[in-house]
């Protein structure tokens, strides 16, 4: 039986026919948009063939009902880079749950992935699902009211409390919350032979930031950094030092290999 893909908006800007760098959003009340309007257009003007979409559910991608399970973003995300004509293996690039998609491409397509540049974002691990699905429900709980809203930039930044009114549909009226919990993880034991160049990026006030000691230890090729003075809406709130670090790592330091290294 031939399952039907939800149609997903995308964009690519820079230059056709050179290195590729996919970016891949965050879940819930995120979008392309918190690249396009950050990262990407640095990207594109350093030469680099950019790749942005919208993951199923989110911006303008459609809104299925059901069919929310990690493997079914990161099925999205093979079947996309299946109709796009890049030149060679391509720079994944997520942000939060958009990295946690990128890792687990990875891990099921390292040959496809030059490298991996997570930010705010871990490897999918049942604890990961069943926190993330919590945090789903209780963000959905909490959309019911209008004056959730500064909690909402509270907790997570203002540039996700501006995100939230759309968010509510997908919250609300879809299994999203349930789908992720009842996703298919890989075994820990798989991440140890993820041998692709991967750099993890945290903001330094961020709850994440003590997942590095973890992620160095579990990968093989792994290298962290900590922006100063953010914490999990670093992408957006200093896209400077995040795509100073983008271009570096896709320019020259995803080429050498983490022993001994720290970015």
């Amino acid at each position: 039986m031939t399952v039907r893909r939800p149609r997903l908006n995308t964009l690519r800007i820079g230059p056709a026919g050179q290195e590729a760098v996919v970016l891949v959003h965050g879940i819930a009340m995120d979008n392309l948009t918190s690249y396009y309007f950050t990262v990407a257009p640095l990207l594109a003007a350093a030469g680099h063939d950019v790749v942005m979409y919208d993951q199923r559910g989110h911006g303008r991608s459609e809104r299925p009902a059901t069919g929310y399970h990690l493997e079914d973003f990161t099925d999205d995300l093979a079947a996309l880079l299946d109709g796009v004509d890049t030149a060679g293996p391509v720079h994944l690039v997520g942000n939060s749950f958009g990295g946690t998609v990128a890792f687990d491409y990875a891990l099921r397509h390292p040959d496809r992935v030059a490298s991996l540049l997570a930010v705010e974002s871990e490897p999918p691990t049942a604890a990961w699902a069943v926190k993330m699905s919590r945090l789903l429900a209780d963000t959905a709980n909490r959309l019911r009211d209008e004056r959730s809203l500064p909690w909402l930039e509270h907790a997570y930044g203002p540039h996700e409390a501006r995100h939230a009114r759309r968010a509510r549909p997908l919250l609300r009226a879809t299994t999203i919350a349930e789908d992720i919990a009842a996703s298919r993880i890989p075994a820990e034991e798989r991440w140890r032979t993820l041998d692709l160049p991967v750099l993890a990026v945290y903001g330094s006030t961020s709850d994440l930031a003590g997942t590095a000691p973890w992620l160095e230890s579990l990968l093989p090729d792994c290298r962290t950094h900590q922006v100063a003075g953010h914490g999990h809406s670093v992408l957006v709130g200093d896209p400077r030092a995040v795509g100073a670090l983008m271009l570096d790592w896709i320019g020259t330091g995803h080429r050498h290999r983490a022993e001994g290294l720290r970015v």
